[in-house]
């Protein structure tokens, strides 16, 4: 079964194209090594996963052709103590002491936040 067909399956990416993409992009690994979107994967391979700011070390437990409910997704890996644990830790650093440019907005402000700045300047003097 193909790897990217696998993850779409198992719910780490919510489409084909996008688990396509992560792995060429060598976000996913199986046993250590960069491959293609068609590469066969087999119960027991060993998959490490970077998605955003987590990283899943997960082996392959079944193998699903269609997606189907959460529940029935994660029957298809088994996550290392390892990987839940360090997912956890970073949760928790987050939680802590977030990033504060995560608050910003991307690109300039729009005329309408501009206007709105400047009455708010303007009742203020």
């Amino acid at each position: 079964m193909r790897i990217d067909k696998w993850l779409w399956a198992a719910r780490f990416f919510k489409t084909r194209t996008i688990a396509q993409e992560e792995v060429g992009l060598g976000r996913v690994h199986i046993d250590g090594q960069r491959m293609k979107a068609s590469r066969d994967v087999r119960v027991g391979d060993r998959l490490t996963i970077r998605r955003g700011e987590e990283t899943f070390h997960v082996f392959v437990e079944g193998l699903s052709n269609t997606r189907g409910p959460a529940a029935e997704a994660q029957k298809l890996y088994r996550e290392t103590e390892e990987s839940k644990m360090t997912r956890a830790q970073m949760k928790e650093m987050l939680r802590l002491a977030s990033e504060p440019a995560s608050y910003i907005r991307q690109g300039r402000p729009t005329k309408k936040d501009g206007r709105l700045l400047r009455e708010w300047q303007h009742k203020m003097k």
